[in-house]
């Protein structure tokens, strides 16, 4: 095989809603030009792309995968994502390495909601894009309707290829205007344009060269002249348009039966774009020209954490030939890493090779200092390219060992996950003695405990979070401590008068009054100090204390007896007497969400926001995104514990939110009475 060059590859990335067939289609693919021996599926375990014990077990994609085909000399490197909504991370690693969007879209179920955010994901990365409308072979496929959905989605840039001709009888190329069929050996074979399908075909091309014409003045003028526009016209034409947006082209087949998967691949090495297609690349600094044969520059776009290879960082060459004997500087930490070995990638198949071309894609194992999104080079002067924006989780979870001790073991496993998924965030909660892990969703967070079975052998269990309570008081009231010991030789003896009051500052706010000397200036720091220790345990639930004001206003001493330790005694004892005294309440963690949602379904948003003790503040039209409100809201964060998984079944997996603490405020009675009530059958569990 001839060396492979830059203009010899194409990176493609597989988008869709999940179960559309994005990794059957890459399945189909690697089959046919014979990068496999069967034609996996899903379904049974035995696909190249899905070869995670977590994707096996479950039977669709959680990470992404790279699956290299050749085909006609052309290498596409084929990136499969997956198509549920809580592993868009991995998503958003595919794109950015990507130079171009296949977006596989079920005929049965049209255009889903994750079709939409395929498109979206796409338009962010600035790469071009494309739809291969899968499973027509299903009796209650619907190409028309499935099409007609898309262009009223995405606009008049959706135009077709490859169609399929009534009754399933074939598919027809647009281009060439050839029909043809497959055997049952899915051979292909020529045939004759039913005379039925005549009209359909005609309608369907017209749309086709309506779009090809916006590609050029010159084009437009033969169409609506009526002249012939040539096959060499019309694919020149096509690849200039999915090269600047203007075109996204449609074609349509079956993965599982292998239709039409030769002309899918026809068509990609024919019109799909180049790595040097964009001309430049974005970095920190601004954008940057590609250069073939430049400085050798790389950029990490995943990581996995292997527990027995190591660290297996996967990249795609930006600049450059990378060799095996290189030695790059990561541009983020500084640190120089040498390049001994290097991959590609089918799956889990590591083949290793002595040089990368720019644009390919490959891995390396066990980089000391490198991670995701961080960029390695030759260059005297270093550059970052733009690195994935990832989402914020913000559905979190408390993490139990099922076997008692095992801490310290979910932590480490936990963090060695976050290295290859940057959606994760995971806490040590010292104030409510959980360990934390936030996701993107339910799933999301099942496949994190599930990897730390599997891959480190430590069982745990998800548990609803315990909440940060915070109790304060409302009203004034004088308060006496005293400390009184005798048990031979020196005595204890501390004695203060205390009143205790709502605060302006958060924590604690000490005076003094003491006149005459009752209680010497020398224990005024105990007594502050007495209260501060007090002021981690309220006297209703056992949450700190915020916003006290305390001022010492007399008490008694002993020459001899009195200490710094009996005026810090005495005055938690003061404190146990007067806050009991001085209406004490229950403060609740308040947050302030923003939620970015439809327009159809801002009466629903509202009405659980409602539900959820909230506080509409307002809502306007977002800027970025046609059709969508943002609505502003506070609301208690003990009521937001589910909203990731209830705003998705709301919204159909189309809202986003954010949520973020701002301040307490006091629970209603009700509410403080249960949390009262939880607060004393915790402690009498942690007694036993």
């Amino acid at each position: 095989m001839e060396k492979i060059t830059t203009s010899n590859i194409r990176n493609v990335c597989l988008l869709g809603h999940g179960g559309s067939g994005k990794t059957s289609v890459a399945e189909a693919m690697l089959f046919l030009t014979k990068g496999t021996d069967r034609l996996g599926k899903p379904s049974e375990g035995n696909t190249v792309c899905d070869y995670d014990p977590e994707e096996i077990k479950r039977g669709y994609s959680v990470s992404t995968a790279i699956a290299p085909v050749m085909w006609k000399n052309i290498k596409i490197n084929m990136i499969d994502s997956p198509g549920y909504l809580d592993f868009v991370g991995e998503v958003l690693q595919s794109v950015r390495v990507a130079d171009s969007a296949l977006i596989v879209v079920d005929g049965k179920n049209g255009a889903e909601v994750g079709t939409e955010l395929a498109w979206d994901y796409a338009v962010d990365a600035k790469i071009p894009k494309s739809f291969f409308i899968n499973k027509v072979d299903d009796p209650e496929a619907r190409f028309d309707k499935t099409f007609n959905e898309l262009r009223d989605l995405f606009g008049v840039s959706v135009c077709p290829l490859l169609i399929p001709i009534e009754d399933g009888k074939g598919f027809l190329n647009l281009i060439d205007m050839k029909a043809f069929t497959y055997d049952v050996n899915g051979k292909h074979i020529d045939m004759a344009i039913p005379a039925s399908f005549a009209d359909t075909a005609d309608e369907y091309r017209n749309i086709l060269y309506e779009s090809i014409a916006e590609t050029s003045e010159e084009l437009m003028e033969k169409f609506f002249a009526e002249e012939e526009i040539t096959r060499e016209e019309a694919v020149d034409a096509i690849h200039v348009g999915i090269l600047n947006g203007s075109i996204a082209p449609v074609i349509c087949g079956s993965s599982t039966k292998m239709w039409c998967i030769d002309s899918l691949l026809d068509i990609i090495i024919d019109s799909y774009p180049m790595y040097t297609s964009r001309k430049t690349e974005t970095t920190d600094e601004g954008d940057v020209a590609i250069s073939e044969t430049g400085t050798v520059s790389i950029f990490v776009f995943k990581t996995i954490a292997d527990p027995f290879v190591g660290k297996m960082s996967f990249f795609k060459v930006m600049s450059g030939e990378l060799s095996n004997d290189l030695t790059l500087k990561n541009s983020t930490t500084g640190t120089s890493e040498k390049m001994a070995h290097i991959y590609t990638i089918k799956g889990k198949k590591q083949t290793e090779v002595d040089v990368l071309c720019c644009g390919d894609i490959g891995m390396t194992a066990k980089l000391a200092d490198t991670n995701t999104n961080d960029t390695l080079t030759n260059s005297p002067n270093p550059i970052q390219y733009k690195k994935v924006a990832y989402p914020e989780p913000f559905l979190t979870m408390a993490v139990i060992p099922k076997v008692k001790g095992e801490e310290d073991k979910i932590s480490a496993g936990i963090n060695k996950i976050i290295e290859e998924d940057y959606t994760i965030r995971f806490e040590n909660n010292a104030e409510t003695k959980q360990l934390l892990v936030s996701g993107l969703g339910d799933i999301h967070l099942d496949v994190v405990i599930s990897r730390l079975d599997s891959r480190y052998k430590t069982g745990a269990e998800l548990i609803a979070p315990r909440i940060a309570y915070r109790e304060t008081i409302k009203k004034k009231f004088q308060a006496e401590g005293k400390h009184k010991k005798q048990s031979g030789g020196h005595g204890q003896y501390g004695h203060v008068r205390i009143e205790f009051g709502p605060g302006e500052d958060i924590g604690l706010t000490f005076t003094e009054t003491v006149v005459g000397g009752s209680v010497p200036k020398g224990y005024f720091p105990a007594v502050e100090k007495g209260l501060l220790e007090a002021m981690q345990k309220g006297v209703l639930a056992g949450y700190p204390v915020v916003n006290l004001a305390a001022n010492l206003y007399d008490g008694s001493y002993h020459d001899v007896d009195s200490s710094e330790m009996a005026f810090k005694l005495a005055a938690n004892l003061a404190y146990k007497d007067g806050l009991v005294k001085a209406n004490p309440i229950i403060l609740e963690p308040i947050g302030e969400l923003k939620v970015q949602i439809p327009d159809s379904i801002v009466g629903d948003i509202i009405g659980d926001i409602n539900k959820r003790r909230g506080r509409v503040l307002g809502m306007h039209a977002d800027d970025n995104k046609k059709g969508y409100q943002i609505v502003e809201a506070e609301i208690p964060k003990s009521e937001m514990t589910d909203y990731t998984i209830t705003l998705r079944a709301l919204s159909q997996g189309k809202g986003k939110f954010t949520f973020y603490f701002i301040r307490y405020d006091e629970a209603p009675p009700v509410v403080a009475q249960k949390i009262i009530a939880d607060a004393k059958l915790l402690a009498a569990e942690e007694e036993k």
